[in-house]
């Protein structure tokens, strides 16, 4: 196929469980170590395997790192390695994730692009063999996956596909998608999805397990951040103006080290907000589905006409997500955007590539955004779950989202506003301007979403989830 394929494994280091006690409490820590050593006496000598297509850039690889880190320190061989494969391929999975979503970007899906899928997996296959062994559980993460589970089945290893993605209703859109992929999960023993709607019709009920994603409270991204250290990484990366402190830029590692921010972001602004000025923050990649494009049409008609605040819209570098070849052709969308806003809006837009060079050092520049933030919008015109809802709702910012996928699983009564239709851009900026004029208001809703993200979306819950899945099939 003129592409080397070359599948790599991805070093995790571990992270301490004990610490979470001081936000999950005693008691859900024991349940979490009484799981997890009833786990490891079952599983032993099995390895656990994630497999997926990239390591940085993108919640599922952000929820690797830190669920892998977390399992190997409760004494589980947990591993991670990511595939491989050419631009067509990517662009082919991408199409294949708009479409999961109701999005239809290209013609349908058929026999022409199954042999370059199957092509491109059956080579990760060939070098994923040489690792996985018989008798090993693997976790297959997501549409790039998918077409690697029936080799792995017939090598002899347990395999879950984990599905992040999908859509509350069912059309020939997500149809195409799903029965692109039907023949390829055949003989998988499990399915995992975000929500119960998300399933096409033909997955077994008995067979599929409903796990929503989780944060982790002291990742680099949602670590405890104090203003000065906040402010000083956004002056330093450029985000910020002013003069920036040489002291308080430092955060800590996955790996338990100190570290600084060192890397600018790359900026588009005529004007940067300073520490007084309030911002709206919008974080994802450039994805026609975050609709980054909707959020400063939002922002430009309905919220700078009526009073002060600036819209920041952030996104990972575009040439640093490599199973992603929608980016760069959406970020020069909005620049175009952008370029074409009235003078007195352009100057409160600012458009930014956050570098993905260091991962740790990326989550630190997005934390600092997230707690800076008077408000968080997350204006997904579809989204699988869209856990930078539940990042913003941990640091206590209260959140605008629309109400499709995972976005409503989240966002509940009193801790933030759904939009119920994410086209109603007068909707969405009414309810941002609200937040921005009403401070009161948006202290109290960035409390109790602080206190819901902690009830319900940290990392104990999900690995018990996990645990309890495979302990069905290891009985059987």
């Amino acid at each position: 196929m003129g592409w080397v394929i070359r599948a790599k494994q991805v070093d995790v280091p571990r992270r301490p469980v004990a610490r979470l006690a001081t936000v999950i409490g005693l008691e859900r820590l024991d349940r979490l170590l009484a799981g997890a050593a009833a786990f490891r006496e079952r599983v032993a000598g099995r390895v656990i395997w994630n497999v997926n297509s990239t390591a940085v850039g993108g919640g599922v690889a952000e929820m690797l790192q830190v669920l892998c880190g977390y399992v190997l320190d409760l004494g589980i061989d947990i591993r991670w390695t990511t595939i491989d494969g050419d631009p067509d391929f990517f662009a082919l999975t991408k199409s294949l994730h708009n479409r999961i979503h109701g999005r239809a970007d290209a013609d349908e899906l058929g026999p022409a692009e199954a042999v370059h899928y199957e092509a491109t997996l059956t080579a990760n296959a060939t070098e994923l063999f040489e690792r996985i062994r018989p008798g090993d559980l693997v976790i297959l993460h997501d549409p790039q996956t998918a077409g690697l589970a029936s080799a792995l089945v017939e090598h002899g290893a347990l395999v879950i596909w984990r599905c992040h993605i999908g859509a509350d209703h069912h059309d020939e859109i997500t149809d195409n998608a799903w029965e692109f992929l039907r023949p390829y999960l055949r003989t998988v023993h499990g399915y995992v999805f975000s929500r119960r709607s998300y399933p096409p019709t033909w997955v077994p009920d008995d067979e599929t397990w409903i796990i929503p994603p989780s944060i982790d409270p002291f990742s680099a991204k949602n670590q405890p951040m104090d203003p000065d250290t906040v402010r000083a990484i956004l002056v330093g990366i450029g985000i910020l103006a002013g003069t920036a402190d040489s002291d308080p830029h430092r955060f800590t590692r996955r790996d338990g080290t100190s570290a600084e921010v060192v890397r600018r972001a790359q900026v588009v602004a005529e004007e940067l907000p300073t520490p007084d000025d309030q911002y709206v923050l919008q974080v994802s990649r450039w994805d026609r589905l975050k609709d980054m494009g909707g959020v400063m049409r939002g922002f430009a008609e309905y919220v700078a006409p009526t009073g002060p605040g600036y819209l920041v819209l952030a996104g990972p570098a575009v040439d640093g997500v490599s199973d992603d070849p929608e980016g760069l052709a959406v970020y020069r969308e909005c620049l175009g955007q952008w370029n074409q806003l009235p003078p007195d809006v352009r100057r409160r837009v600012v458009l930014v590539n956050l570098p993905v060079d260091d991962v740790d050092e990326n989550a630190a520049m997005v934390n600092a955004l997230q707690r800076e933030a008077a408000v968080i919008a997350q204006k997904s015109l579809a989204e699988g779950f869209g856990l930078t809802v539940a990042e913003g709702m941990w640091k206590g910012r209260p959140t605008v989202g629309s109400a499709v996928g995972g976005i409503k699983d989240q966002i509940v009564d009193g801790t933030g506003i759904l939009i119920e239709d994410p086209a109603d851009l007068a909707s969405f900026g009414a309810a941002l301007r609200e937040l921005l004029d009403r401070p009161d208001v948006a202290t109290h809703m960035g409390a109790a979403a602080n206190r819901y993200v902690a009830a319900n979306f940290v990392g104990d819950l999900h690995m018990l989830r996990y645990a309890q899945l495979f302990e069905t099939f290891l009985v059987t």
